[in-house]
C-alpha cells in the first residue's frame, strides 16, 4: 500500500487546473497501487476501463508482433496518465503497459473519470491536448516508418530524445543512456542495427558515450541528417 505521501494527485498534469478541494475529493475515489519494475499493469485486449495516473516511477506502452518483437509506443513518467481511450470509447485496451521502474499509480473508475472531465472544462481541454499530442506523435512515427530506412529512424529517435535537453552550445545530454534494445523497439529495427548506427555516429563525432549518458555533440548536424532524408 502506498504511503500517505504518495496518495496525492497534486503532481498529475491532467488535474493541474482542478481546485484543491475537488482534487482531494477525487483522491478519495482512487485506488492506489504499487507495481514492481517489469510488472505488467495493463494487458492489451482486456476489457478493463479504469484510468491510471503515475504518481511515482515510469511506465512503458508496448505491443508485440506475431513473431514476438516488442514495439514500444511511449514512456510515461511521473505526472502522466494512461488508459483514457478505453474509458472514453469503451473498447478493449489497445496496448500493454509495463512498469519500467518501481511505480505507484492512482487508479480511477471510468465513471468518475468521465464525470470530472465533463464537469471541469479546463480538465477536458487538458485531455484533448494530451490526445492531440498522441495523434501528432503517431502521425510522425507512421511517416518515419513509411519513409525512413532503419538507420535514419535511429537518427530520428536520438533527435527526439535529445530535443528536451538541447543546450545553447548545440549539444544535448540523453540521460540515462538509452539501451540499444529500447531504441530498436521504438523504431522497429534490431538491436544490432542500433549498435552499428551508434558506432558510426560516434566514429564521425556526432555522439559520444560517457559514463551513464549519451552526449550528442551537434544536435544541428543530427537534425540535418534526419531532415535531409525526410525531404527526399
Amino acid at each position: 500500500m502506498p504511503d500517505s505521501g504518495e496518495r496525492t494527485l497534486a503532481g498529475i498534469g491532467l488535474f493541474a487546473s482542478l481546485p484543491q478541494e475537488d482534487r482531494q475529493a477525487l483522491e478519495q475515489r482512487c485506488h492506489w497501487r504499487k507495481f514492481a519494475a517489469n510488472e505488467q499493469i495493463i494487458d492489451r485486449q482486456s476489457e478493463t476501463r479504469e484510468v491510471f495516473f503515475v504518481v511515482r516511477g515510469k511506465v512503458r506502452v508496448v505491443d508485440y508482433s506475431l513473431s514476438g518483437r516488442e514495439v514500444s509506443f511511449d514512456d510515461i513518467a511521473q505526472g502522466g496518465s494512461f488508459g483514457e481511450l478505453a474509458a472514453i470509447d469503451k473498447q478493449p485496451r489497445s496496448a500493454n503497459v509495463v512498469a519500467l521502474t518501481d511505480t505507484t499509480v492512482a487508479v480511477l473508475p471510468p465513471s468518475v473519470f468521465t464525470r470530472v472531465v465533463t464537469e471541469h472544462p479546463a480538465t477536458a481541454l487538458a485531455l484533448m491536448q494530451r490526445l492531440a499530442q498522441i495523434i501528432r506523435a503517431a502521425t510522425e512515427r507512421i511517416m518515419d516508418l513509411s519513409t525512413l530506412g532503419a538507420h535514419n529512424r535511429v537518427h530520428a529517435e536520438l533527435l527526439r530524445q535529445a530535443g528536451d535537453s538541447t543546450r545553447e552550445d548545440g549539444t544535448a545530454v540523453i540521460q540515462p543512456i538509452p539501451l540499444h534494445a529500447d531504441i530498436a523497439s521504438r523504431v522497429s529495427t534490431t538491436r544490432e542495427t542500433v549498435t552499428r548506427v551508434l558506432s558510426d555516429l560516434a566514429r564521425n563525432g556526432v555522439v559520444e558515450r560517457q559514463k551513464k549518458t549519451l552526449l550528442v555533440m551537434d544536435v544541428g548536424q543530427l537534425s540535418d541528417m534526419v531532415e535531409e532524408v525526410r525531404g527526399e
